[in-house]
């Protein structure tokens, strides 16, 4: 970022001139992403629906992607904006790692994001906003850590779980019931599937677990070992015990009343 707004600044995000326009600029919008931590590691996913307006402009669209080893970003807000501040993103934190002969910290991390998404402001206030979610797994502390972002790039870190995007509200709601703090792996990554599962049956935007077109939600495992997407089989074979329970339990798992 530093050499191209040196160069050639008109191609940073933050500083491109949109033509005059008459209200909202329609553009493709990606939707609802969740993160929750383990013992061990983090899950971050995402639903694959990208809305224009109330149109569908996408059903499999790639909301999840790794930033490095150890680190991933999920997308929301503005595709196309999106995925070229990620790609901008993964570019700063290999460029870093090759001049520094190590990795860039967590947080440091977790702080370039903010700037990056803080050139975004003006874009931002023309209806073209991105709000991502950044989770990863901290080697210095061992553990897994969420940050979650606003439009203005406030950086604040998430304890055990965070949504973010248009069905944000109910995936909380159902994350903040089943969550505890003994999860395993396979019981964080189907609490993820529940929570956007919910999300879809209250957000029109949200996309839910599509067997038809075998379209499944991304869902991503950072651990001490590092980054790993889990396959399509995996993802099927959540998405459909989830289905299957929800045909006896159309409203999901209940949570034990105090």
């Amino acid at each position: 970022m530093d050499f191209l707004g040196e160069h050639q600044p008109e191609m940073l995000p933050g500083n491109r001139q949109l033509p005059p326009v008459q209200g909202v600029i329609e553009a493709p919008h990606g939707t609802t992403i969740v993160a929750v931590t383990f013992p061990g590691g983090v899950v971050l996913a995402g639903d694959r629906r990208a809305t224009m307006g109330n149109m569908i402009a996408q059903r499999d669209v790639e909301k999840v992607f790794p930033a490095d080893e150890y680190s991933a970003v999920g997308i929301a807000g503005t595709a196309g904006l999106a995925v070229e501040m990620v790609k901008l993103f993964q570019l700063e934190l290999e460029h870093f790692e090759k001049v520094e002969g190590a990795q860039l910290s967590l947080e440091g991390k977790a702080n370039r994001l903010s700037t990056m998404i803080r050139s975004n402001l003006g874009m931002a206030m023309q209806g073209l906003a991105v709000v991502p979610l950044f989770a990863g797994y901290d080697v210095d502390r061992g553990k897994g850590r969420i940050f979650s972002y606003d439009v203005t790039g406030g950086r604040s870190e998430e304890l055990n779980f965070a949504t973010t995007g248009s069905g944000s509200i109910f995936a909380r709601g159902a994350m903040k019931k089943l969550f505890h703090d003994e999860l395993t792996e396979e019981q964080a990554t189907t609490l993820v599937v529940q929570a956007l599962y919910d999300a879809a049956d209250d957000d029109s935007a949200t996309g839910g677990p599509d067997v038809a077109r075998r379209i499944y939600p991304i869902i991503t495992v950072i651990t001490e070992d590092g980054f790993r997407r889990l396959g399509e089989d995996e993802c099927s074979a959540l998405a459909r015990s989830v289905l299957e329970r929800r045909l006896e339990q159309p409203d999901g798992p209940r949570a034990a009343l105090l």
